[in-house]
C-alpha cells in the first residue's frame, strides 16, 4: 500500500513539474530565437541540429544541479559573474555577426556552404549559448526541489524532472523547426531574410545586455 502511495505521489509530482516546465519551455526567449534563425538560415537539419545542442546544454546545467554543483554559483558572486559576462559576450558576438552578415552578404545567399559544417556550428552555438548561462543553473536549482516529493531521492528525481524538461524543450524546439521549415520559402525571400537577420542580431546583443545587468 506504501508502495503504491509513493508511485501516485511521484507520479502527481512530474505532472506537475511536467505543466510548469512546458511553461517556461514555450515562453519566447533566446532558445526559440537562435533555432529559428538557425532553420531560416540553413534549413531544418541544422536547425534541429541546434535545438539538440539547446538541449545538451540544459541537460548539462541539470546534472550539473542534481549533483549540487549549482550551488557553487549561488555561493560564488565571482563564480556566478564570470560565467554571466562570458555568456553576455558570446550573445554580443552571435547579435554582431548577425547584423554584419544582414549588412554584408549578399541577398539571398546560403550563410554556410558546407552542411556538416553549418551543422556542427549550430550545435555548438545551442550548447553554448546555454552553459554560458548561469541563469539556468540557478533556476533548475530553485525549481527542482520544490517538486520532489518527500523521502524520493533526490539524486535521482531531479534527473528524472531534467529528462521530462529537455524532452519538452526538444519537442517545443522541433516545432519551431517545423513551422520555419515550412515558411522558409516565404522567409528567405532577400528582403524578409534580410530583415530576420537584423531582428535575431538586435534580439540577441538584447539578450546580452539583459544577462550583463542581470544580478
Amino acid at each position: 500500500m506504501d508502495r503504491s502511495w509513493q508511485n501516485v505521489r511521484m507520479l502527481t509530482a512530474c505532472l506537475a513539474f511536467a505543466a510548469v516546465a512546458a511553461l517556461v519551455t514555450v515562453t519566447p526567449g533566446l532558445d526559440t530565437m537562435l533555432v529559428l534563425r538557425t532553420t531560416v538560415t540553413s534549413g531544418r537539419r541544422t536547425g534541429f541540429l541546434a535545438a539538440s545542442g539547446v538541449t545538451a546544454g540544459c541537460l548539462a546545467w541539470a546534472v550539473a544541479s542534481a549533483a549540487g554543483l549549482t550551488a557553487l554559483l549561488a555561493a560564488s558572486r565571482l563564480a556566478f559573474d564570470v560565467l554571466r559576462v562570458a555568456g553576455a559576450c558570446y550573445l554580443l558576438w552571435l547579435g554582431g555577426r548577425a547584423l554584419w552578415t544582414a549588412r554584408r552578404r549578399p541577398a539571398g545567399a546560403d550563410e554556410a556552404a558546407d552542411g556538416a559544417v553549418a551543422g556542427l556550428a549550430a550545435l555548438r552555438t545551442g550548447f553554448v549559448t546555454n552553459v554560458l548561462n548561469p541563469k539556468i543553473g540557478v533556476l533548475y536549482m530553485s525549481l527542482l526541489p520544490q517538486f520532489v516529493p518527500d523521502g524520493a531521492p533526490m539524486f535521482a528525481t531531479s534527473l528524472l524532472f531534467a529528462a521530462i524538461h529537455c524532452a519538452e524543450g526538444l519537442l517545443w524546439l522541433g516545432v519551431v523547426v517545423g513551422v520555419a521549415g515550412a515558411a522558409r520559402r516565404v522567409l528567405t525571400r532577400p528582403a524578409v531574410r534580410r530583415r530576420l537577420q537584423q531582428a535575431t542580431g538586435v534580439a540577441f546583443i538584447g539578450f546580452a545586455v539583459r544577462l550583463a545587468t542581470d544580478h
